[in-house]
């Protein structure tokens, strides 16, 4: 992203991230008995007469939901607070039912659950700290579907079975500089949600993040509902030269409301943005306030498991890893629990490190798919580790082999044995293939007579007709033995 920064010609950025994250470990939704596994389930059938709002109903709080918000907001370094409320959020939309979102606010009386914290997580190599506004809950809105662009389908779709789901949202100040940082910003949060144990980012839309970005001299716009980390540096980058190319042409950038096209790689206008008097908060009247205790603190901080940070500093200290490969293994859950459960059954730290890093993630990555949902094991790949350090495969091979088994979910040992993949270490049938080599390769004989740095050449020879699966460094001794014998013969 240095060509986006250096598009903005020193014009300083503000970036501020409020980001939605579903509480999906939750069975019910925050303030009614409906279920909370709505994902695949046909349109508008999780719904009850509270969370569609109909007269009459009154909403029960999810006790558990507060528990989980206030683990969130320790993890975040922010202050709790002893009372805090919930209050109604009033504007018109087609996917909120009640035309109010019950919700919670920092003024008129109002107090977050969680405020003045923050974030540090690297980014480039270098440690940055955000700080965190507020952390509150408040209930989910339904989902909207388009028939192809927002800002040209002919019509909406609503679907309610969302409405009600317990949401954290988290705002930050506006100390991120460029995307990139914002993008780093969200993963570190989601791997933190992730190790609490309340929230599951593989699920789709469990994770959305609306972004605030200003450049100097210009007014705040607001980008809301971008679904992937990605698509939030996407966005980003797109305004940082939209309202740059503004700004130079001396048109004002005023603040407003827009979308994310991820098909036209675009932001749209939506509408000029609301401010905060234009939602009338006031408290909820059908719920109590809420009350937190210091001991309930105390006990939900003493449940908390081991967080990213501290996990980090563990695998430097634990397996001898370089803080580079400890950060990025923690940066997610699902690979950090991958990562130590290989090392359990192969002890080999350093070796599954680099394979989750390396050609692991780049397979993932062909494939469409996170660590969670692929067919790969810790045990695959521990097996595909040893089968190496036996010598009964090479690198070369080892590679091939890891992306049979994430594409067809066959192990390490079964794939070697189907294709025939095992390294060929048998020195007498090795020797064949060197003298048929030699054979056909006269002028690579005699440039390796005068030069010993040529032989690589012919191993690479080798190699080529026994498909990589040669011993390599069998060949390169028989073949050096072959030279001397040939020097030997000629002198």
């Amino acid at each position: 992203m240095r060509a986006v920064e250096a598009a903005a010609e020193g014009l300083k950025v503000r970036i501020g991230l409020e980001v939605h994250c579903q509480i999906t470990s939750l069975k019910t939704k925050l303030f009614c008995s409906c279920p909370s596994d709505y994902r695949g389930k046909p349109p508008n059938s999780h719904v009850c007469p509270v969370c569609l709002g109909l007269p009459g109903s009154l909403p029960v709080l999810n006790w558990k939901a507060v528990e989980y918000a206030v683990m969130a907001a320790l993890a975040l370094n922010c202050k709790v607070s002893r009372r805090t409320l919930f209050m109604r959020k009033n504007y018109f939309y087609p996917d909120l039912p009640k035309n109010f979102q019950i919700s919670q606010y920092d003024r008129a009386g109002g107090a977050p659950i969680g405020s003045d914290g923050y974030l540090e997580f690297m980014v480039e190599k270098k440690r940055k700290t955000v700080r965190i506004r507020r952390v509150h809950l408040e209930e989910d809105p339904g989902k909207l579907s388009y028939k192809g662009a927002i800002d040209t389908s002919p019509y909406t779709l609503v679907d309610y079975n969302r409405a009600g789901i317990a949401l954290l949202e988290i705002v930050t100040e506006p100390d991120m500089e460029n995307p990139r940082e914002a993008r780093a910003f969200l993963q570190k949060l989601r791997s933190t949600l992730e190790h609490l144990g309340i929230f599951n980012g593989g699920l789709e839309g469990a994770m959305r993040c609306d972004a605030n970005i200003s450049l100097e001299g210009g007014g705040r716009v607001e980008i809301k509902n971008i679904s992937s980390f990605k698509d939030v540096e996407k966005a980003l980058s797109f305004e940082v030269v939209r309202q740059r190319d503004l700004l130079k042409k001396g048109i004002a950038v005023r603040s407003e409301t827009r979308h994310w096209d991820e098909n036209r790689r675009i932001t749209v206008s939506l509408r000029v943005k609301e401010e905060e008097q234009d939602y009338r908060y006031f408290p909820e009247p059908d719920l109590t306030p809420i009350e937190i205790s210091e001991e309930t603190i105390r006990r939900l901080q003493s449940e908390m498991p081991e967080l990213p940070d501290a996990r980090r500093e563990r695998f430097i200290r634990q397996y001898g890893l370089p803080p580079y490969d400890a950060e990025v293994l923690t940066s997610d859950r699902a690979m950090a629990d991958f990562f130590e459960d290989c090392v359990k059954l192969c002890g080999k730290p350093k070796a599954a490190a680099n394979w989750l890093m390396g050609d692991v993630l780049q397979v993932l990555y062909s494939l469409n798919q996170d660590l969670a949902e692929s067919k790969l094991t810790p045990a695959y790949l521990a097996e595909l580790i040893g089968l190496m350090d036996k010598g009964e495969i090479s690198i070369k091979i080892a590679k091939k082999v890891l992306w049979e088994t994430m594409k067809t979910g066959k192990p390490p040992s079964l794939v070697v044995e189907e294709k025939g993949w095992k390294r060929i270490a048998d020195e007498n049938k090795l020797r064949s293939i060197v003298e048929k080599v030699f054979s056909e390769n006269v002028k690579a004989v005699e440039d390796a007579l005068r030069d010993p740095k040529a032989a690589h050449y012919l191993v690479g020879k080798v190699m080529e007709a026994t498909g990589g699966m040669a011993d390599p460094e069998t060949t390169y001794r028989l073949i050096s033995e072959r030279l001397k014998a040939l020097r030997g013969s000629a002198s």
